[in-house]
């Protein structure tokens, strides 16, 4: 994929590595009134992964998935995804590659209702004047079990459905990570398990990189790893774990 943005390093899919933070620190505010919300974070991430961020409240989860998706910007460290170094662009530039290379699926879907299902999921090519693939849309709709929706609008549909069209409008530009910010939160049980089973069905069988801010141990237990953070540090990780193991871990960091 060759780059038409200055400063954009050319990238494929086919790189193994596509998140990577190094000591990643993000201060608000300055002199004795600073505060600081990340302290030297750093990992990285392969592509099809599914990794999960968990951590006591004010731990720094929700800050460092922004500083990793480019919504904001690290005070200092490096933070290079889909092989582009995107700490350092500038906003207009950093704005284009958002649109075009980072899905982000928020906790309230964020869907604009005068438009429909098919017209919010393709919103992000429409804003980079870009051509929809009629293919991948009809592949996408399927995936997320709304193809028989498509030309419904957000009020037609319920909670999980409606967070179904967010996670296809954040796959449609084939993305080099998905984030999402407690993704199911606002979702009854069963809606928030056909979330997480999509989540889980777009890395493992999409190769598509998926990480997720959540506090939900059933959620976590979905992912390959689990990093936790405590005070704005890395606090360890568990891979593979089980609700129990994960609620385990959080209980020593202070959770409950």
């Amino acid at each position: 994929m060759t780059s038409l943005l200055p400063g954009i390093a050319q990238a494929t899919h086919q790189t193994a590595e596509v998140l990577s933070l190094e000591s990643i620190v993000k201060v608000y505010g300055s002199g004795p009134q600073s505060v600081t919300a990340l302290d030297g974070v750093g990992f990285t991430l392969e592509r099809g992964s599914f990794t999960a961020i968990m951590g006591p409240s004010g731990s720094g989860k929700s800050t460092l998935l922004h500083c990793a998706a480019g919504l904001d910007t690290p005070t200092s460290g490096s933070v290079r995804l889909g092989g582009t170094e995107i700490s350092g662009l500038s906003k207009k530039v950093l704005s284009a590659f958002r649109r075009d290379h980072v899905g982000f699926v928020f906790q309230a879907y964020n869907l604009l209702p005068a438009l429909s299902v098919e017209e919010n999921i393709c919103l992000p090519l429409l804003l980079g004047n870009k051509s929809v693939e009629p293919s991948w849309l009809d592949f996408l709709l399927d995936s997320v079990g709304l193809a028989e929706h498509r030309s419904r609008r957000p009020s037609a549909l319920s909670g999980g459905q409606q967070q179904r069209v967010a996670i296809a409008r954040a796959l449609i530009t084939r993305p080099y990570v998905v984030f999402g910010d407690e993704p199911t939160g606002a979702l009854d049980s069963r809606s928030a398990k056909q979330v997480l089973d999509l989540l889980s069905h777009t890395a493992r069988e999409l190769h598509q990189t998926v990480v997720v801010v959540t506090h939900d141990p059933v959620v976590a237990s979905q992912a390959d790893r689990i990093l936790f953070l405590a005070d704005g540090a890395f606090a360890g990780h568990l891979d593979g774990a089980t609700p129990a193991e994960i609620t385990r871990r959080m209980t020593s960091l202070g959770e409950w």
